[in-house]
């Protein structure tokens, strides 16, 4: 934490902010009440004339810094847990009409295209939010209607593009307009304990992963595709909603009058975007999502090759819980120990659970000891972000949830890549096994390109701590 993040975390339970436009005159931004006074003439200023003053709540501690990591978590789970549980679905429409004569390529580009936009979209909704801050909690509430609508009209889709245009994109686009207050309050409401709310909001992912392709299976079985969906559709809607009545920020909301100039889309004096810490820590997220992404979309189809749907099932959900541990225990470790290690022991574990256990699996019980071991590691990686983006940023904390976004981004692409190329790669391998027993029903080549990616990941993980031992007081 650097200094003056830590000086304001000291100060009381209560903390100032002050909100400017182009023009360097104070916007009605609202400051905080008789400590944030005592804090301005402690710097040796004084309270500007006009400003409403008010109490802020503590950060790291209290019932609404709390309330905010709970709603997270829900919204974390409906949003991101059912985009991971799309391995279910990859497995249906490839096994069932009327999308099972399409290519595997196009139907895993569903699932791909809707979690590629949510990651990629959240650098252009900070630079839109930070003009327009006032807009916010319109554009999560268009967001979940958009998400809604778009899953439920996808229930009437008979062409594998209709499921790509409406499960994909508009679920994609809906659901990051939903979840970005997620990436943008989280640096205020926390800090000496950003890495464990970072990782409890997290591994909602993982909650989600884990009940969701045991829910949506009954579901498939029971009611068919079309009502699952809708089903889903309303039930999102639901859970997401109540969340989103507690997504609100620790500070005030600037409003700005017809006369008064909004900060640009893109503010002039972004430093991190020079910071090689920044781009060391984005490029391996980067790699490291060329490894996670084929696992979540193909664990299933290929554990139906060695056992059943039951234990395809299993394997999955059990793949994708195990990164609520791996959120959990390495956010902790990461305000305990430098975060860089963490990575590393992440990328090298994920590497060698890869070669070894997926690439000779012959049985179930390979698949459920990878899922665990791959999916607490790897599952658990994102949970550094928090910390990294906050020191990417250096002595400019106001812009920790754009690089958090520009983390995403980079992360988005692999989305995309890493599924595309694991599936030319099954294409080409044919069902066969490379030999001694490795990369069984063509998988070889997948699991190679895998292993090799977590690998790439930890050589990225020892640039990233060069890097941030230059940015270090």
């Amino acid at each position: 934490m650097d200094a003056q993040h830590r000086e304001h975390a000291d100060m009381q339970p209560y903390e100032m902010s002050v909100f400017r436009g182009d023009s360097g005159q104070a916007t009605p931004a609202t400051l905080s009440g008789r400590s944030s006074r005592a804090a301005l003439r402690l710097h040796g200023q004084d309270p500007q004339e006009g400003a409403t003053v008010q109490e802020l709540p503590p950060v790291d501690r209290g019932l609404k810094a709390w309330t905010f990591c709970v709603c997270g978590f829900v919204l974390e789970m409906m949003i991101w847990g059912f985009s991971f549980s799309y391995g279910i679905f990859q497995d249906y429409y490839t096994s069932n009409p009327p999308f099972n004569k399409a290519s595997g390529v196009a139907i895993a580009a569903v699932g791909t295209v809707g979690l590629a936009i949510q990651y990629g979209e959240a650098i252009f909704l900070s630079f839109i939010y930070g003009r327009y801050p006032d807009f916010m909690r319109m554009g999560m509430w268009l967001g979940l209607l958009l998400y809604f609508a778009s899953l439920f009209c996808s229930s009437f889709a008979t062409e594998v593009w209709q499921l790509i245009l409406l499960q994909g994109v508009g679920t994609g686009i809906g659901g990051g307009l939903t979840y970005m207050p997620v990436i943008k309050l989280l640096p205020e409401w926390f800090s000496e304990r950003r890495g464990l709310a970072g990782g409890i909001i997290f591994a909602g992912t993982g909650v989600g992963g884990f009940v969701f392709p045991f829910v949506l299976n009954a579901l498939l079985d029971r009611v068919g595709l079309r009502w699952t969906l809708r089903i889903w559709a309303i039930g999102t809607s639901f859970f997401s909603g109540i969340a989103l009545l507690g997504m609100r920020s620790r500070f005030p909301i600037p409003k700005f009058a017809a006369h008064q100039r909004r900060p640009r889309f893109i503010p002039p004096q972004v430093g991190f975007v020079k910071s090689p810490l920044f781009w060391t820590f984005a490029i391996t997220n980067m790699m490291q999502g060329l490894s996670y992404f084929p696992v979540s979309l193909y664990i299933a189809t290929y554990t139906r090759s060695v056992s059943n749907q039951l234990t395809a099932t299993i394997i999955l959900s059990l793949f994708n819980s195990s990164a609520v541990l791996g959120q959990i225990i390495l956010g902790h470790l990461t305000d305990r120990f430098p975060y860089p290690a963490i990575m590393v022991v992440s990328a090298v574990g994920s590497a060698l659970a890869a070669f070894f256990l997926w690439g000779f699996a012959n049985a179930a019980i390979f698949l459920y000891i990878f899922a665990v071991i791959f999916g607490g590691l790897s599952g658990g990686f994102s949970s550094t972000w928090p910390n990294a983006a906050v020191e990417s940023v250096g002595g400019q904390p106001e812009y920790a949830g754009m690089a958090f976004a520009g983390t995403a981004f980079f992360k988005g692409i692999s989305a995309v890549i890493g599924p595309i190329i694991s599936g030319l790669l099954l294409q080409t391998g044919k069902g066969s096994t490379m030999g001694g027993g490795f990369g069984r029903f063509g998988y070889g080549a997948v699991e190679i390109f895998v292993g090799s990616c977590a690998l790439v990941t930890g050589v990225g993980s020892v640039a990233v701590a060069v890097a941030r031992q230059q940015v270090l007081p």
